[in-house]
């Protein structure tokens, strides 16, 4: 069997995409006795519907986590939910800024992960590794992906999650601009770390996510 891991390329002012690099790091490994293939994508909304469909067939993989950026997160985020909107504050690389149509026409309105991310977010908790759940994974390329890989996956009962990762302390110097506050970061070691666990917990752990408090007010 398989693990699928995906990253993305660089965009906007993001030279350096540490999801890009974690995804690329870990292709051809193996972790819990699977292994483990990655994909890096072009941030371009016409470009990864066809792509991640082409990833899923070609690797049938029995786990798909896929990777973002998020500057200015300050730890890695495990997001809850998917949802069917591209409304993008900025373009693609390729110059296409969709402002609020759907991922896949008649698709339904969100997917919840399948990923038991309160487990990992304990399996973190005890490697002392910082992180939190997210309830919204923006309306950008990482939330495509996210909802894609969730909607194709259903035909192979893949489960599916997206951690949103925070920048590097190269990926925020070479995007940081001359006057502004820089953003948090972590090293890519730990974020490698922290992604290697949840591959390795999602894929052990059975049954129904364990009851750790980890919600938000708002």
């Amino acid at each position: 069997m398989t693990v699928l891991v995906t990253g993305f390329g660089p965009f906007g002012t993001e030279v350096v995409n540490p999801s890009g690099q974690v995804a690329e790091s870990l292709a051809g490994t193996e972790l819990s006795g699977e292994r483990v293939e990655g994909v890096v994508l072009p941030v371009s909304t016409g470009r990864v519907a066809t792509l991640v469909v082409e990833a899923l067939e070609r690797f049938r993989p029995r786990l798909v986590l896929t990777l973002g950026l998020a500057a200015g997160r300050s730890a890695p985020a495990l997001e809850r939910v998917a949802i069917n909107v591209r409304d993008f504050p900025i373009p693609d690389v390729d110059g296409e800024q969709p402002g609020g149509g759907p991922v896949v026409e008649s698709g339904p309105d969100a997917y919840l992960t399948d990923l038991p991310i309160k487990a990992v977010l304990g399996a973190w908790i005890d490697q002392q590794i910082p992180g939190y759940i997210s309830n919204t994974a923006g309306t950008y390329l990482c939330n495509q992906v996210f909802y894609l890989a969730s909607h194709h996956g259903r035909i192979h009962r893949t489960r599916v999650g997206l951690i949103h990762l925070p920048s590097t302390p190269e990926a925020a110097a070479v995007s940081h601009r001359s006057g502004e506050r820089p953003v948090p970061t972590m090293d890519l070691g730990l974020l490698e770390r922290a992604v290697r666990l949840a591959v390795q917990v999602s894929l052990r752990h059975e049954g129904t996510d364990i009851g750790l408090p980890a919600g938000s007010l708002c």
